[in-house]
């Protein structure tokens, strides 16, 4: 199994790893279960990224603005849009 992100390959899963796997979950389930679990991985990630994004300009969007967007991609794009907005590169840069 490779896994590859944007055509990139990341790793391969030899036989021997799919096997192990396989030990404890079902062979007709193991691309399924994978493709779930790499999934879950990066849902999660978003998830806590954003988090902690809304907790940070939450308090300093309430000042600036009049009515806050609940949705969660048109308020990152609110965050992103602000002057002073950093993102981690730019942070570790000063």
């Amino acid at each position: 199994m490779k896994i590859s992100v944007d055509n990139q390959d990341l790793f391969t899963l030899t036989e021997t790893q799919k096997k192990v796997i396989k030990n404890d979950i079902h062979a007709d389930e193991f691309e399924i279960d994978m493709r779930r679990r790499l999934q879950w991985i990066l849902t999660h990630k978003y998830e806590r990224c954003f988090e902690r994004l809304k907790k940070e300009w939450e308090p300093r969007l309430k000042d600036r603005m009049k009515s806050i967007p609940t949705n969660e991609a048109e308020l990152a794009e609110l965050i992103f849009s602000q002057s002073d907005y950093q993102d981690r590169k730019a942070r570790e840069v000063v």
